[in-house]
Formats: structure tokens, C-alpha cells, sequence
């Protein structure tokens, strides 16, 4: 399955910590780079990464159109973890109590949520590729301590 839509907007990154996410685990205080992937993403790096993930998404179009009547594209996060050396990322989701909330109107099923929620992660982690792959050149600045032993 395919999807044949243009991109949106890239998501605007704003100062959030990471830690506060149930799904995101960062290790060390951390310079986040927001400034710079949000550079990145408004110059191409969110288009390539939404074009690679709608020619193989499991989404369909409607699925798509609730996720961002929702406005669930727009609240993705990204940011670097120096730790782990790569891009993070938080993918917005459906919430278990969708039902009761009656959040959109099309949606009716957890077959649906489902999809929703499991394709925004996977539009997520192609979004932390296409960065870490194409964009990002700098290194983690890692330093060694002191009392390193010399095995010259």
C-alpha cells in the first residue's frame, strides 16, 4: 500500500523534555539541537522522509486525513540525544479513551487507531533516518576522562 499526498508542513519543534514522554527515554542533560533539525526539516529533510514513508505506508488516505484533522502531524518532536548518538523522536498518538473522548468522528475502530498510531511511528523513525543519514554531520562530543590508562 502506497499513499499519494503531499507532505505537510514540517512539525514545529518546541522546548520540551524529552524525559516527560512515556515513550522516551534520554540518559544524560543533553543540547537537544532543536534549532538545527528544525533547520533541517524545513530544508527538505521533512519531504524526503514523508516520501519515503507514504510509498510504503499502511495507511490509507482516510486514516491520514483523521490523523491530521487531529492535528497529530504537527505535534511530532524530534531532538538529538548525544548519548545515544542519534535523533529522537516522540510520535503523537491516538489515546486509549479515543472512545469515550469521541474524538473524530470517523473514527470508529481500534483497527483504525491502530494504523494511525503505528504508521506516525513509522513516519517518525524514517523522519530520525533521513536526519541522522543525510543531514546531521556533527559528532556526539564525547570526552574521555582523564584517568584513562595508556596501553601504548
Amino acid at each position: 500500500m502506497s499513499l499519494d499526498v503531499d507532505a505537510p508542513p514540517a512539525p514545529v519543534l518546541r522546548e520540551i523534555d524529552p524525559a516527560s514522554y512515556d515513550d522516551v527515554e534520554v540518559v544524560a542533560d543533553t543540547d537537544y539541537r532543536r534549532e538545527e533539525l528544525s533547520a533541517f526539516l524545513g530544508e527538505g529533510a521533512w519531504e524526503e522522509a514523508w516520501n519515503r514513508w507514504s510509498v510504503r505506508a499502511e495507511m490509507t488516505e482516510r486514516e491520514l486525513e483523521i490523523a491530521t484533522d487531529l492535528g497529530l502531524i504537527e505535534r511530532f518532536d524530534f531532538f538529538w540525544d548525544s548519548f545515544a548518538d542519534r535523533v529522537g523522536y516522540h510520535a503523537p498518538g491516538i489515546p486509549e479513551d479515543w472512545k469515550e473522548r469521541e474524538l473524530h468522528p470517523d473514527l470508529e475502530s481500534w483497527a483504525t487507531v491502530s494504523s494511525i498510531n503505528a504508521g506516525l511511528t513509522e513516519l517518525g523513525q524514517v523522519v530520525c533516518d533521513v536526519l541522522k543519514e543525510e543531514y546531521i554531520d556533527w559528532e556526539s562530543e564525547y570526552e574521555a576522562p582523564d584517568d584513562l590508562p595508556d596501553f601504548s
